[in-house]
């Protein structure tokens, strides 16, 4: 399709769809829509995340009554312009797959009435069988609060204004943030750095607490089998990211006691053990960027027994100590593969994973094919990139998946899967067995990563017999000589790695936050909820002042510019 038709087809939708929201018109606005159309919406017409699917859902959310009007009505969305300049300016689009689903996609800015907001907005259209225009997704996301919006801009020399040098300006300021911080981070990981750096551009003091000695230890301590980037890369890379955002952190320091948050004041009271000295920090809102949570071992009869090497993944860090000897490792997912590998490379005499459940297995070339490259081309700029990705309502990402989104990506790992399954491997792309194939994507959004395997070589080496498998029997318990299974065999090791994962993130918040607060919240922390948005995360958490950030780099890169906008709001009295 010609590139002028593509930018009429958008300007004619878009101009029509302008029309129903700027006079407050529902029915009109909901007709863009297919029968089986999405709208998500991120803040611009609630302080929440929605995802609405189908004209009645959409309709019951748009016709809700907020101040005396409809929502769609309240929020005023207006001033719309199609996007031409960019990257996600009009273009074609085809989902794989067996429905053939295709059709013009692109981007649009508009305004927001109340409050007072720039949004930007993404749609893909497809022909009704009327042959009518209609939109299968639309996403609206605010962008800056007006009069607030983030800025880009560092300070360097002299401060205009201000007789001080640019180290100065910068010391005076981090002291400000020491004595009263607006926001406490706890965890000081790319998503606690990328929070408070996004809070900062918005004129937010943040002060970020880290319980390791140095920015980016998280990294430093980890097995070093990543993707890509080496884990000294990445962890020096998050030290000079905290240095060049000019970030307020307090290294060696950990939270002493359970916070106290005063309904009275909105205040947390929040006890600091920093070094030798205890701190006592009256912040309005509290950020849990502490990860996916501790190791989670289980226990087993006779592990006390056990005379060799006994530990979990999270502490492996030296697979040359243990050259030449017999290594099991219980679990198969990607931490279970890289050690795995890892001992194989350090010449370990023998090296057994067991699995307990099925895996989903993509090598990394049809990852970085089908997961990093088409999306994330090196050629655009990672914000347009990042924009276009999120505007994908989540359960209808998974219901591409299932209609032949993953099947098309199986193809690529035909004959690695199939040496998989010859070697005893058992795999799966389902959550639950006879729930549809959902993918890497479904791993990821709903069990943060567990149970799935980007093979970088572990699949080759079991393939081979360098990694023999043991799957299809529980663990009965340990002996001194290693593990002894339900059917009575046995597997005789020197050393055992535990790759079980680690406890669930509300597991960990109520270890830190006691029962009392964590009662108030929902029982999950990560996960979609009924709509395909993410429990909690980057999002209203259901008690005041405590928000909770989590995920990947292409999860906080994105949502820590919303909590941020969050945050301003309430602090600004307009949420």
């Amino acid at each position: 399709m010609a590139s002028e038709n593509l930018h009429a087809i958008s300007a004619d939708w878009l101009k029509r769809l302008e029309l129903a929201s700027s006079t407050g018109d529902v029915m009109s606005f909901v007709s863009h829509f297919h029968s089986d159309g999405w709208l998500r919406d991120l803040l611009c017409m609630s302080w929440n995340f929605r995802a609405l699917s189908g004209p009645e859902k959409i309709h019951e959310f748009l016709s809700e009554v907020v101040d005396g009007k409809s929502r769609l009505d309240n929020s005023g969305l207006c001033d719309f312009k199609l996007d031409d300049h960019t990257v996600n300016s009009p273009s074609p689009f085809k989902f794989p797959g067996p429905q053939g689903i295709e059709g013009v996609q692109g981007a649009f800015s508009f305004s927001i009435t109340n409050p007072a907001a720039l949004g930007r907005g993404f749609f893909r259209l497809t022909p009704d069988v009327d042959g009518t225009w209609r939109a299968l997704t639309l996403f609206t996301n605010m962008q800056d609060l007006v009069g607030y919006e983030e800025s880009s801009e560092g300070q360097h020399g002299i401060c205009e204004g201000q007789k001080m040098t640019s180290e100065e300006f910068v010391d005076a300021k981090l002291r400000a943030i020491e004595a009263d911080p607006t926001v406490l981070i706890i965890g000081g990981g790319q998503s606690g750095l990328t929070c408070a750096a996004r809070l900062g551009r918005l004129g937010i003091r943040a002060l970020v607490i880290e319980k390791t000695a140095r920015v980016g230890d998280s990294w430093r301590q980890r097995t070093n089998f990543p993707k890509y980037i080496p884990m000294g890369k990445l962890a020096d890379f998050l030290e000079s990211y905290a240095a060049n955002q000019e970030l307020c952190i307090w290294l060696s320091s950990i939270v002493a006691s359970t916070p106290i948050y005063d309904s009275s004041s909105a205040r947390w009271t929040v006890e600091i053990q920093r070094g030798d000295q205890k701190v006592i920090l009256h912040p309005k809102h509290l950020v849990l960027a502490t990860g996916g949570g501790t190791p989670h071992i289980p226990t087993w009869n006779g592990m006390d027994e056990f005379q060799g090497t006994l530990y979990h993944s999270d502490f492996h860090q030296d697979a040359e100590q243990f050259r030449g000897k017999r290594v099991v490792v219980v679990g198969a997912g990607n931490a279970s593969g890289d050690i795995c590998q890892d001992f194989v490379a350090h010449g370990a005499a023998e090296v057994t994973m067991i699995q307990r459940s099925a895996t989903c297995v993509v090598s990394i070339t049809t990852a970085e094919q089908t997961y990093f490259k088409v999306p994330f081309p090196e050629s655009n700029p990672i914000e347009e990139l990042d924009f276009r990705m999120n505007s994908m309502p989540r359960a209808f990402l998974l219901q591409l998946n299932k209609s032949g989104g993953t099947q098309h990506v199986k193809m690529f790992d035909e004959e690695l899967h199939e040496g998989l399954r010859k070697a005893g491997f058992n795999l799966t792309w389902e959550l639950e067995p006879g729930s549809g194939e959902v993918g890497l994507d479904g791993f990821v959004l709903t069990r943060l990563g567990a149970g799935i395997m980007i093979d970088i070589g572990c699949g080759k080496l079991i393939v081979e017999g360098k990694i023999k498998i043991k799957q299809g029997q529980d663990i009965s318990h340990f002996n001194k000589d290693g593990v002894v299974f339900n059917d009575g065999s046995k597997l005789s090791a020197d050393v055992i790695v535990l790759a079980t994962g680690n406890e669930s993130v509300s597991k960990a918040a109520r270890a830190f936050l006691g029962d009392k607060i964590t009662e108030q919240l929902s029982s999950k922390m990560w996960g979609l909820d009924s709509e395909g948005e993410l429990y909690q995360t980057y999002r209203p958490s259901g008690h005041p002042g405590l928000w909770f950030a989590i995920g990947p780099f292409v999860i906080t890169r994105f949502f820590s510019k919303h909590l941020g906008l969050q945050i301003l709001a309430r602090e600004l009295g307009i949420a």
